[in-house]
């Protein structure tokens, strides 16, 4: 696979536009490391020696060899990463991506979760701070705000620890994951179902304890369990709270928002 990207010949056969709707298609849900950007990714080859294989050392470049290959020995033609997928230079292109992440999560046929602190063959079934002190006892993927909607949008998760080495699905896993996370087995399994949707203070309660790079982002990542959608304005601070707040009840009645 790596040899593969090498011999690309342009960036469209490396990264292209698809139709999520009609593409079968798997994407790598994962806790940002030392990544690879989407500008690296489509001038890898005309990098010097030198600077292309610090790209390849990176532990985000593995990560996209590992889920490339894997989801080619599961039959799919395409793959999306985040952090070489969106070009983060431009702002109308993150605000597309932001503002459709969850329908992406939904469409998709398959997604790879790649637990980077975790060494067994199952996921741990107790919180261990002497291991993951620094997210609660937890593995930290389960710590991070945008995941949250990443684990439940779905409908087809695998999940793989730090060896690439498959330790189960969502579907096989539901009583654990209620346990780390406190989402209802029925939604991890369903999803957010329009017809029992669970309150907002609800959803709310899941993201509390969740942590963001960005103070923006404790918002921002809440906008597809919603159904919402709202510009990107970084530097707005907590006021990116306060404008979800007003659209969530623009289109909902909901008055449990009232607790947050």
């Amino acid at each position: 696979m790596d040899k593969g990207i090498q011999r690309a010949r342009s960036e469209t056969e490396v990264l292209k536009v698809v139709n999520d709707k009609t593409t079968k298609y798997a994407i790598l849900s994962h806790r940002w490391g030392t990544e690879v950007s989407y500008k690296e990714m489509t001038r890898l080859m005309k990098m010097s020696v030198q600077d292309r294989e610090e790209v390849r050392k990176r532990d985000g470049y593995r990560k996209i060899i590992k889920s490339c290959k894997q989801a080619k020995k599961d039959g799919f033609q395409w793959l999306w990463v985040d952090t070489c997928c969106i070009d983060k230079r431009s702002s109308s292109e993150l605000l597309e991506a932001i503002n459709s992440m969850y329908r992406w999560y939904r469409n998709l046929k398959r997604c790879y979760m790649y637990l980077h602190d975790v060494e067994d063959l199952m996921l741990p079934t107790e919180q261990n701070f002497s291991r993951f002190g620094g997210s609660n006892g937890w593995p930290e993927w389960f710590s991070r705000g945008w995941t949250l909607q990443e684990l439940i949008a779905p409908r087809k998760i695998e999940f793989f620890n730090c060896n690439w080495v498959s330790i189960g699905t969502k579907q096989d896993l539901t009583s654990t994951l209620e346990g780390i996370t406190r989402i209802p087995e029925n939604v991890l399994r369903e999803g957010l179902d329009p017809y029992s949707w669970p309150s907002v203070a609800q959803v709310m309660s899941w993201a509390a304890d969740r942590h963001v790079a960005r103070v923006e982002d404790r918002a921002y990542s809440l906008l597809g369990l919603f159904g919402v959608n709202m510009p990107m304005l970084y530097g707005e601070g907590l006021k990116a709270f306060w404008r979800l707040q007003l659209e969530i009840i623009r289109v909902s009645s909901d008055h449990s928002i009232f607790a947050w």
